[in-house]
């Protein structure tokens, strides 16, 4: 008879995850909470090369395998043949987390001069976050996917789980910054994967977290006054904390979850609420 205790059901011994943009912040909590649970994990991240030693002390500290790559993944080959690579290296694959992202930091669309041609923000700002936060995942869903169906196919029993990284920005219009271009890169991811959900019902779950305003590095250059009046919008009156985030990612990749496929966990201390 299966063991449906909550230690087993949260137990990911034996599995296999990929992380993206797991050098801090966010995804290194992630891998923290997995590899804490017993999961082998490969941490992926682009320009942040302490990962290498992230890894090292997650494997040390968990006596799991931890390993570091780095992958970008705004390009599609490269994705695609980092999974296949990493695949190969561990046996299977288990769980992908689509967590990189970047922010927006160009302010209205328009510029400040919403009526002089000349002032309009160039482009390259556009491409970086819709690159990163919509392509990225994309191209990570493609590539993990394929894992996901073949193992099935020889495992009937088998089903994946792909988690991607939204934000409540994909349900609320953000105030006082002006970021139309991320709320919008974040509902995409949102509807993505309700969207794969349907399709990919047979072989995997695919789910999201929304986290609120989260302290992390990519939020080092929000000046404190704002952050303020963050706090002011948040019926907890606070930023969270990367560390808050762990049981709806473990929830999501375990078996504990093993019934919920089109979902978005939203972590934001009671912002979307009112």
């Amino acid at each position: 008879m299966a063991d449906h205790s909550v230690k087993e059901l949260f137990n990911l011994k034996g599995r296999f995850a990929i992380i993206t943009g797991a050098g801090q912040g966010i995804g290194l909590d992630v891998a923290h909470a997995f590899a804490e649970q017993g999961a082998n994990v490969a941490i992926w991240y682009n320009t942040n090369a302490a990962a290498v030693k992230r890894a090292e002390e997650i494997s040390a500290k968990y006596a799991v395998v931890c390993k570091a790559y780095k992958v970008g993944v705004t390009e599609a080959e490269e994705v695609q043949k980092a999974v296949d690579a990493q695949v190969e290296e561990f046996g299977r694959l288990d769980i992908f987390v689509a967590n990189a992202g970047v922010a927006w930091m160009s302010g209205p669309i328009l510029g400040s001069e919403p009526g002089n041609p000349d002032a309009r923000p160039d482009l390259s700002n556009y491409e970086r976050v819709m690159k990163a936060n919509v392509d990225g995942v994309f191209y990570g869903a493609r590539a993990a996917g394929v894992h996901f169906a073949r193992q099935h196919t020889q495992d009937p029993t088998f089903r994946g789980s792909f988690i991607a990284t939204a934000s409540m920005s994909g349900h609320i219009v953000n105030l006082p910054q002006l970021q139309s271009v991320y709320n919008m890169s974040k509902a995409a991811v949102i509807h993505l994967c309700k969207s794969l959900a349907v399709e990919w019902a047979g072989f995997a779950r695919v789910n999201t977290v929304s986290p609120g305003y989260i302290v992390t590095e990519i939020g080092n250059f929000v000046p404190l006054h704002q952050k303020q009046q963050w706090h002011e919008k948040t019926p907890m009156k606070r930023e969270g904390y990367t560390y808050e985030l762990k049981g709806a990612y473990l929830l999501l990749a375990s078996d504990a979850g093993s019934y919920m496929t089109g979902t978005d966990i939203i972590v934001d201390g009671g912002y979307c609420a009112p």
